[in-house]
């Protein structure tokens, strides 16, 4: 009989659990709650928090309301979020993840002292955290998402290079020793190490434990950036991993011969989610 394990180090992260409690808060005191994007990059969970009540808006749509309570996630935002809330009489209710808080006041301190200087963010572009990040400097770092995209610097300027906090520490270190092998002796480079080790520290846990099963699903929204990552991960270990959102998407094909089966996620992805998943295999084990 086939054996499945859940990975016990899969699910939400502290921040991604913070903002959905806050949420059910609001909820369960039977209060109208407006949430500024997806409040996870997870469809299923979003789903799930639509059926309790919370309505998930755009910033044009926020333009529009006033006297209401707003959700920020936990990827944050930038500061002009905040002062559409006060222009529209709006109650923020601020879940945005401390790791992200302070990587957004280190930005801001770097641009405030340095304003000339190229403020560099390794991350993905448009995403809601880097938006957040680049708001920190109206809007003048600059965003790369990969060591290719280092080359569009100026190595004759200073550089500091922050991290979304849900990147690879691994191609972090690449965009780090690229800029030290290019910058002008002239000028400044400087690197912090921003990423969240909640994410990071999945890297290796995951590695061991897709390389214990036959056969790995990985339970993920596909906007999740960490989940992106972390699947990349399993895929170089273990070849026969699949990136799933929902049982739906199991084909059974995949299931024959194989003795055990690995489920594990992202940080944006619900521990119930996944046991849907070892359900669809062996109903009630």
């Amino acid at each position: 009989m086939v054996q499945i394990e859940i990975d016990n180090g899969s699910g939400f992260c502290f921040g991604v659990t913070t903002a959905i409690q806050k949420a059910e808060e609001e909820l369960a005191a039977g209060k109208t709650l407006y949430c500024l994007g997806d409040i996870v990059h997870n469809g299923m969970e979003c789903e799930r928090l639509k059926q309790l009540g919370l309505v998930t808006i755009n910033h044009e749509e926020m333009k529009q309301l006033h006297g209401v309570k707003v959700l920020l996630r936990a990827h944050g935002e930038p500061p002009s979020t905040y002062e559409m809330a006060r222009e529209n009489d709006i109650e923020i209710i601020d879940a945005t993840c401390p790791v992200v808080l302070q990587l957004q006041r280190r930005i801001k301190k770097q641009y405030d002292t340095c304003p000339d200087a190229q403020i560099v963010i390794f991350g993905k572009p448009g995403h809601a955290e880097v938006l957040g990040l680049v708001g920190q400097t109206e809007s003048k770092a600059i965003v790369i998402a990969n060591v290719e995209e280092v080359k569009q610097l100026d190595f004759t300027r200073d550089i500091y290079l922050y991290s979304q906090t849900t990147k690879s520490l691994d191609e972090f270190h690449r965009i780090i020793e690229y800029i030290q092998e290019h910058i002008s002796p002239d000028a400044t480079f400087k690197s912090f190490d921003t990423i969240c080790r909640q994410v990071a520290n999945r890297m290796p846990n995951i590695s061991a434990f897709a390389t214990r099963h036959d056969l790995v699903l990985f339970v993920c929204g596909r906007k999740s950036s960490n989940g992106k990552v972390l699947f990349n991960e399993c895929k170089s270990v273990n070849p026969n991993s699949h990136l799933i959102e929902g049982p739906e998407e199991i084909q059974k094909e995949w299931l024959e011969g194989v003795r055990t089966i690995g489920i594990c996620g992202a940080t944006s992805t619900p521990k119930w989610l996944m046991e849907q998943c070892r359900d669809a295999i062996i109903p009630n084990p």
